[in-house]
């Protein structure tokens, strides 16, 4: 049959401490950390919104870029309060999360330009979502061609844009109070 494919390897020392916080840490396992999600212990770290990479916020929820992204622009939309099914969201917290997932598009598609875009929901573990325990939705940026939700060489993923650079971007054209103009 030939011989075994050669894996190569491409370094990431800074997913070291996600790695290792997502292998000791389960939700149920009754640490300390298990009352909070990672996105309750960022929202409540004191760190200000540029440092968070918040793009906006409202009463009840608010969007950041994700710190994983698919691609560059990668929002992640959440109410403030954990919780981790639809149902248990109140319904200004529904209108305000939803709210801000179409201001979410607006600002992607003014800042990037994209052929499309995905909208989902993780709910529970099974469903892939990695942080199950604290509703969230995602909205990707998308364009014909991309491969971002694919691999494309040793395990690794391209991103073009820092953080930093993605959230300057989208506030410069957030609708402002979910105003589209």
């Amino acid at each position: 049959m030939g011989e075994p494919p050669v894996l190569d390897r491409i370094w990431n020392g800074w997913r070291a401490d996600y790695v290792a916080g997502a292998a000791d840490h389960q939700p149920g396992d009754g640490t300390a950390d298990d009352r909070a999600s990672v996105f309750t212990r960022l929202l409540e770290s004191g760190l200000d919104d540029e440092q968070l990479h918040i793009v906006r916020r409202a009463e009840h929820c608010c969007a950041m870029l994700n710190a994983y992204p698919y691609a560059p622009g990668h929002v992640l939309v959440l109410p403030y309060r954990e919780v981790a099914d639809l149902e248990d969201l109140g319904i200004d917290e529904i209108t305000e999360l939803w709210s801000i997932v179409s201001e979410a598009v607006v600002a992607i598609k003014s800042a990037y330009d994209p052929d499309g875009l995905n909208i989902g929901v993780n709910l529970g573990r099974a469903a892939g979502g990695s942080v199950a325990q604290h509703l969230h939705v995602h909205v990707v940026p998308r364009w014909v061609g991309d491969a971002n939700f694919m691999t494309a060489v040793a395990n690794t993923r391209t991103i073009p844009e820092a953080l930093d650079q993605s959230a300057e971007r989208l506030r410069g054209v957030w609708p402002v109070d979910g105003a589209a103009g």
